[in-house]
């Protein structure tokens, strides 16, 4: 019984260091042991004995000053290669010349299941705020980002989103107005590769007080020309980059 019982309980192990690895993927850079184990729903003991592997490991590393947890640069290290397949080396310099001329960060996000997700940034050397920063992760169906990602290729999941994928269409770039105490208005454009493949979303974001229709005129140009630039670049192997007809699947 034990050599059956050995394989399941390690799937287990790897499947919670997961969930406690996924903690971090919000806005909190650094947690305690107490609200890992929140958030990954486990009890502090096994929290603490995964996140230690997990330091050992190098995919986590511990404040010696504040026993919080923090992403190791084990971790980024193993995400190289992904990032590499990506052709963000080559995309980079086109996003930093986009992000000093428009003096807003610029990020790139791909689709993950129902959302998008955020893989790279660059911001401008001034006028950064942490406005500008998006999520991590961002519904498809309810963000900017997600809305130009899923403009040339809607799916009839997204029948209730016409109006507004309509609109993307028709202009080329979606917004968003994230109500806050201070509203943040974001905007993307969609990264089309060869045979209308969608390979990935455009976009920026900053406080709608500044980032006003006017800034909107002058940006969302700079934006699309820059979309189009990376996009032979920008290599999503693997399945990231997805057809219209495979998003209709979905």
């Amino acid at each position: 019984m034990a050599t059956i019982d050995e394989p399941r309980s390690g799937a287990r192990a790897v499947d919670r260091a997961i969930e406690v690895l996924n903690c971090f993927e919000g806005d909190d850079p650094e947690l305690s042991v107490s609200e890992l184990a929140q958030r990954a729903g486990l009890p502090i003991s096994t929290t603490h004995r995964l996140a230690r592997a997990l330091v050992r490991g190098g995919l986590l590393e511990q404040d010696p000053g504040t026993d919080r947890y923090r992403i190791g640069h084990g971790l980024a290290a193993l995400a190289r290669p992904a990032l590499d397949r990506l052709g963000l080396d080559e995309v980079a310099p086109h996003l930093y010349a986009l992000a000093a001329g428009i003096r807003i960060t610029v990020s790139v996000s791909l689709i993950d299941d129902h959302d998008a997700v955020t893989v790279f940034q660059a911001r401008p050397p001034v006028a950064f705020c942490h406005h500008q920063v998006p999520r991590a992760r961002q519904s498809l169906h309810a963000s900017a980002t997600g809305h130009a990602l899923l403009a040339y290729a809607p799916t009839r999941a997204a029948a209730d989103l016409d109006l507004d994928l309509d609109r993307v269409r028709r202009t080329g770039f979606a917004s968003e107005l994230i109500e806050t105490e201070d509203p943040i208005r974001a905007l993307a454009v969609p990264i089309v590769g060869p045979h209308r493949q969608v390979r990935g979303a455009l976009a920026v974001q900053a406080r709608a007080a500044r980032l006003d229709s006017e800034l909107v005129r002058a940006v969302v140009p700079a934006m699309r020309i820059a979309a189009g630039r990376i996009a032979p670049l920008f290599q999503t192997t693997g399945g990231t980059a997805l057809s219209t007809a495979e998003l209709r699947s979905r």
